[in-house]
């Protein structure tokens, strides 16, 4: 039974085939082969506009590199005080960008809105050259609390950021799980409603090690492959990151992992549901679920062979009380998992509330 983190999950045999045929011969180094044109190619179909497209090994990687091509070292980088960027890559953001500095917003795991991001701007210091001029906006998709933003909640956020002069970056960790959640396009969800840079994540849903930083405006990708070179992310057979986007692409293998991992976070969710002492802190979008338990249920559910993690408590909503004998918790389910797990899971519960 684990639902500790969709990093632990392995790597799809459709993927792992693709790697298999790819390392078979000789090709072309650093990027120059048949396998990397082609996975550019076949995002470029995706996405309905030809993109420039950049695979790097780590989501960190990836966010910080992408950053990098938006912003000057005097600006500032706008994002969710539990995004990625700001609370688990260490200085990477700082590192890769030169000094932009993040500016962080929003007091519980929910997601951003058009008001706060112009009121956060509206607050900002403006005593140039003395303060950081904000520069970019990164949002998550899905975010860190597991939801999932609309094709309207993101354009309204790119709105105000384009207005500001400022470029929208997209950590999209776990991007094909919010796109198999909504009826649209990736181009609706991306270009369409504003978004400059996609960090495409693969690594959590079913690929090897894999990540793609796609520009949907050529002019911002210039230089990009110097920025990966020097930041030592250019991979001398990067045949195997190609072989992998091509078969984690075809035939929508990606969205159909996304969608698995998603449908088990459903069952997962209605299993909890039916007990009061186990409060739900969003509804289920994507593939996590997040929760206030008491502490002697973790503990037992640990004891049980449950995998899991505690989380940050300002994770959940504000008016979500957390009482001293309880804690947040955070469930998440991958493309291996299984219902049976869940099965499991609804006998462990069942058990402990009968006692």
């Amino acid at each position: 039974m684990n639902f500790a983190s969709d990093n632990q999950s392995g790597v799809s045999p459709a993927v792992l085939q693709g790697i298999v045929e790819a390392s078979k011969g000789v090709a072309g180094s650093y990027s120059n082969d048949q396998w990397t044109q082609a996975a550019v190619a076949q995002l470029s179909a995706i996405f309905e506009k030809p993109v420039q497209a950049f695979f790097v090994a780590t989501g960190t990687a990836s966010n910080c590199l992408a950053l990098s091509a938006l912003v000057q070292p005097w600006h500032s980088i706008l994002c969710h005080s539990q995004a990625h960027i700001a609370v688990d890559e260490l200085s990477a953001p700082e590192l890769f960008t030169g000094g932009a500095r993040l500016v962080l917003m929003g007091d519980d795991g929910d997601k951003l809105t058009a008001q706060c991001l112009s009121d956060t701007l509206q607050s900002l210091p403006k005593d140039r050259p003395h303060n950081q001029i904000p520069g970019a906006l990164s949002i998550t998709q899905c975010t860190e609390s597991g939801l999932v933003y609309s094709v309207e909640e993101v354009r309204a956020l790119t709105e105000v950021a384009h207005a500001a002069d400022m470029r929208v970056h997209m950590d999209g960790a776990r991007f094909s799980n919010a796109l198999a959640t909504l009826n649209c396009t990736p181009a609706d969800i991306t270009w369409k409603a504003g978004v400059d840079v996609l960090c495409l994540g693969a690594s959590k849903n079913g690929a090897l090690a894999l990540e793609a930083v796609i520009f949907f405006d050529e002019a911002l990708a210039k230089d990009f492959d110097l920025r990966r070179k020097r930041a030592g992310h250019l991979v001398s057979k990067g045949r195997l990151f190609g072989a992998q986007m091509c078969a984690w692409l075809k035939d929508d293998h990606w969205l159909t992992l996304a969608r698995h991992a998603n449908e088990i976070a459903l069952a997962l969710e209605q299993c909890l549901q039916p007990y009061p002492a186990i409060q739900i802190a969003w509804p289920v979008q994507a593939n996590e679920l997040f929760a206030v338990i008491p502490v002697a249920l973790f503990e037992h559910l640990k004891a049980q062979g449950v995998r899991l993690n505690d989380w940050l408590p300002n994770s959940v909503p504000q008016a979500l009380d957390i009482k001293a004998d309880h804690l947040a918790v955070r469930f998440v389910t991958s493309f291996e998992s299984e219902l049976a797990e869940v099965q499991q899971l609804q006998e462990v519960l069942a058990a402990y509330f009968a006692s």
